[in-house]
């Protein structure tokens, strides 16, 4: 679960929203528009890579859905695939195969996004079937029950199906009281039983708009060439009304919260959440490095005391889940080896972080971690999808600079620092523990 970074380049300077141009150096250069309707465009130009990827996206994600209505995101992402008026069902994937591409989408907590892989020469076909199903989606009645009942397999299949997946659903919902985090992307099922295709229409018309939207071009681009195309498609489409402010915030929490979720499994099974900052605050550097100190190898602390040491895990780690617009999670997890119980796996994960609580970890392990962070960050720029994904990331929260800030975060971050959070957010009485009772399987 935990995610890293990846780094694209380093933008230090700053320059307006009128239509600017940046150069990053040696062969790559940022260009940043904001169309009249609030569109936002970004395109990164890189005469190295060998091909062009298309990015759009939405803020649009399982935050903006409301109780009862848990899933809309995800099957609206289905839907967009489904056919518009000028082109039918099926034909946008079909026309970007045909034309040597890939195409693909995703939702998240926080937004949604579809993308396509293409030769430069043929963006084209990118920036006018995007602007085509921004606006004028079918939506077939029955075509929309149908893709419901897609998405609802799909539920049993990754949660219903999978124990600890279904272990983490409800220890994040647990975890968060009066924040839209606490829902699951995918939707819970009741909800998703209850939708109709007038619920997706109307999630579709406020969201799917031009001041809601980002779009990111990366590869060797023509910038001018690709700026008219973007206007003639999309500058026309009209702007939409202005998306309200997710209010978010969560009651203290004054003591342990724990779940037990009862299962068809083979293994008992423990994941520990506590509530931390995300990206945007400083702290957020020493808890990745104290993620990768905890559980990043064969040679991080969890993996040498509970699986190679004492032999009581199956599987065991740490993670810290940062790329959110929001606070969200640091977590422990362990599966127990056959004929050990789950509450001595659990004791001997606290006791991994207490010990960084009483003693500051050493130089050497920090900067090994550190290291580790940067080589995986740095790594990604050999990417161009990835140097789009990243760029956009930051985009979607907050503003696409601070990736910028991120690695020079990291190089600050000391031992001190790592059991100063240690410190203050892995408290006993604000952790959310979910723990999986394996049931016998009916045999039949």
């Amino acid at each position: 679960m935990k995610k890293t970074f990846l780094l694209i380049f380093l933008f230090l300077l700053f320059f307006a929203h009128s239509g600017t141009d940046l150069q990053a150096g040696g062969s790559v250069s940022l260009h940043e528009e904001v169309l009249p309707n609030g569109l936002k465009v970004l395109l990164l130009r890189d005469i190295n890579a060998p091909l062009a990827v298309f990015q759009i996206w939405y803020h649009a994600g399982s935050i903006n859905e409301q109780t009862g209505k848990t899933g809309l995101s995800h099957l609206l992402e289905h839907m967009m695939f489904k056919g518009t008026h000028k082109y039918g069902p099926k034909s946008f994937s079909r026309i970007i195969k045909r034309a040597g591409g890939i195409d693909n989408a995703g939702t998240s907590r926080d937004y949604v996004f579809y993308y396509q892989k293409l030769s430069p020469d043929r963006l084209h076909l990118s920036i006018e079937l995007e602007a085509d199903r921004m606006q004028n989606l079918i939506m077939d009645p029955e075509e929309t029950l149908s893709e419901r009942d897609v998405v609802m397999e799909e539920r049993r299949l990754r949660y219903e199906d999978d124990p600890q997946n279904l272990v983490y659903e409800e220890v994040v919902s647990a975890a968060f009281r009066n924040h839209p985090y606490r829902r699951p992307v995918i939707g819970w099922m009741s909800d998703l039983k209850g939708i109709t295709r007038d619920d997706l229409w109307k999630y579709y018309k406020t969201y799917y708009v031009p001041n809601n939207a980002l779009i990111v071009i990366a590869g060797n681009i023509d910038t001018d060439s690709l700026m008219t195309m973007i206007k003639k498609e999309f500058g026309a489409v009209p702007k939409g009304p202005d998306i309200s402010v997710i209010r978010q915030g969560d009651p203290e929490q004054r003591g342990e919260k724990r779940i037990f979720v009862k299962k068809e499994a083979e293994l008992p099974y423990v994941l520990s959440a506590y509530k931390t900052p995300n990206i945007l605050h400083e702290d957020s550097y020493a808890l990745e490095v104290l993620a990768y100190v905890l559980s990043s190898g064969k040679s991080a602390r969890i993996y040498k005391s509970l699986i190679d040491e004492q032999q009581i895990a199956l599987s065991a780690g740490a993670g810290y889940m940062n790329i959110q617009k929001y606070p969200f999670l640091f977590y422990f997890y362990g599966t127990a080896l056959p004929g050990v119980d789950i509450e001595k796996v659990e004791k001997a994960l606290y006791e991994e972080a207490e010990k960084i609580k009483k003693n500051a970890p050493s130089e050497r392990e920090v900067q090994k971690a550190k290291n580790q962070v940067e080589a995986e960050f740095i790594m990604g720029k050999d990417s161009v999808f990835f140097q789009a994904e990243m760029l956009a990331i930051f985009e979607m929260i907050g503003d696409w600079r601070l990736k910028g800030k991120y690695l020079e975060g990291i190089r600050m971050v000391t031992p001190e620092d790592v059991q100063r959070v240690a410190n203050k957010y892995l408290i006993e009485d604000k952790r959310t523990v979910g723990v999986l009772v394996p049931l016998k399987r009916d045999k039949k």
